[in-house]
Parts: C-alpha cells; sequence; structure tokens
C-alpha cells in the first residue's frame, strides 16, 4: 500500500517532505505533483524502480526518461550544451518543459537513450518538487504519470491512490495539477525540435 501524503502547494510541510525522501532513498517509487502534471519518481541508482516504471507504463528501452534538476547548475552536470541551447534552456526554466540533450559521464548508461545517447532533462516550477529536491540532494529520476492507452496523464493525488495503491510506495496530495505534460525540446542534433507539444509554450522554440 502506498502512504499518502497530504502537501501543502506553497509551503509544503518539511516533515512530510523529509519522509517522501526516506521513501525514495529506501528505493521507494512515488508519484508527485509539478507544474505540468504528475510523475512518477525514483532515485537515481533505483533499478527495480526503473523496472517498475517501465511496467507500469509498458514503456520500451527506447523511451526517454526525465531528470528533474533543482537548478540549472545541477542540470549542466548531466547534458553536453551547446552556447545556443544554453540560452534557450536557462531562457525557459524553471518552467513547464524538457529537454532531451546528449548525455555526459555523469548519468548512468542505463538511462540514456540506447543508440543516441541522450537523456531528458527538466526544472519544474513547483514548491514541493523544488522542495524534494533540495532535501534529496541530487536529481530525481522521472516519467510522466501517463497510464498506457489513456490519453491525458493522472492529475488528481486520491486517484492515484486510489488506482495505483498496489503500485507505489507513496503518493503526494497538494491539490489537482494541470492536465498536461511537458512540452517536449530535442536538441540532440543541433537545432531545437518540438518533439511534443504540452504545458510549455512551443513558440519560442519554434
Amino acid at each position: 500500500m502506498a502512504r499518502y501524503y497530504d502537501v501543502h502547494p506553497v509551503n509544503p510541510q518539511p516533515r512530510a517532505i523529509s519522509q517522501v525522501v526516506d521513501v525514495l532513498r529506501d528505493d521507494g517509487l512515488i508519484a508527485y505533483p509539478t507544474d505540468s502534471c504528475y510523475a512518477l519518481g525514483i532515485q537515481l541508482g533505483n533499478r527495480d524502480g526503473l523496472d517498475r516504471i517501465k511496467n507500469l507504463r509498458r514503456l520500451d528501452d527506447k523511451h526517454h526518461f526525465t531528470l528533474v534538476c533543482k537548478d540549472f547548475a545541477q542540470l549542466g552536470q548531466l547534458v553536453h550544451l551547446s552556447n545556443a541551447a544554453f540560452r534557450a534552456v536557462k531562457a525557459a526554466t524553471p518552467g513547464p518543459y524538457t529537454f532531451i540533450l546528449p548525455a555526459t559521464s555523469e548519468v548512468p548508461k542505463r538511462l540514456m537513450h540506447p543508440k543516441k545517447r541522450t537523456v531528458g532533462v527538466r526544472i519544474p516550477d513547483h514548491p514541493v518538487v523544488k522542495a524534494l529536491l533540495e532535501e534529496l540532494g541530487e536529481p530525481l529520476l522521472s516519467s510522466t504519470l501517463l497510464m498506457p492507452d489513456t490519453e491525458e496523464p493522472m492529475t488528481d493525488g486520491w486517484q492515484i491512490k486510489e488506482e495505483l495503491d498496489h503500485w507505489l510506495d507513496a503518493v503526494i496530495d497538494s491539490g489537482e495539477t494541470g492536465s498536461e505534460p511537458t512540452t517536449v525540446v530535442d536538441f540532440s542534433d543541433g537545432p531545437p525540435v518540438v518533439a511534443r507539444v504540452g504545458a510549455g509554450d512551443p513558440a519560442r522554440f519554434e
């Protein structure tokens, strides 16, 4: 059964955040709200958690997982950025965007795209996620909480707890999120390509 945490959306309670981070450090799988929609999260080294996410969402090896970062400095350790990509990503963060970029040696190979050696990165603009990342002290490995055969991600914490109780170890509920995943911008071949239109305005990359 998943533990359920009712967390204030603007001033998240430190004790609750600390307890969720303990779940992550114990190789737990959590569902948490972001500035776009709900996401699944695990610690970077959690191999079993990665398999659980793949099974839950029925993902193949070509799926780009996202490394959720607390700030631009942390993001810059994980991906290679050209001058143009640096400026574009910096201007759009924090916000509801995911960027596909060439991974550095700091990223475990199992998290990279098998052929392109790329990875997704993002810096969300949500107090709960910021608090989680600050307490965890490292990026969070993440994937949109979009179930197989559905068109929209899940947006309500209590519904997630009800429907995925036996899949998850913890659910953070801080009120309803948006119903769109992030806008995905692919920089892996140089100029930006909008790979998915979502919560972030794609116009700045078109």
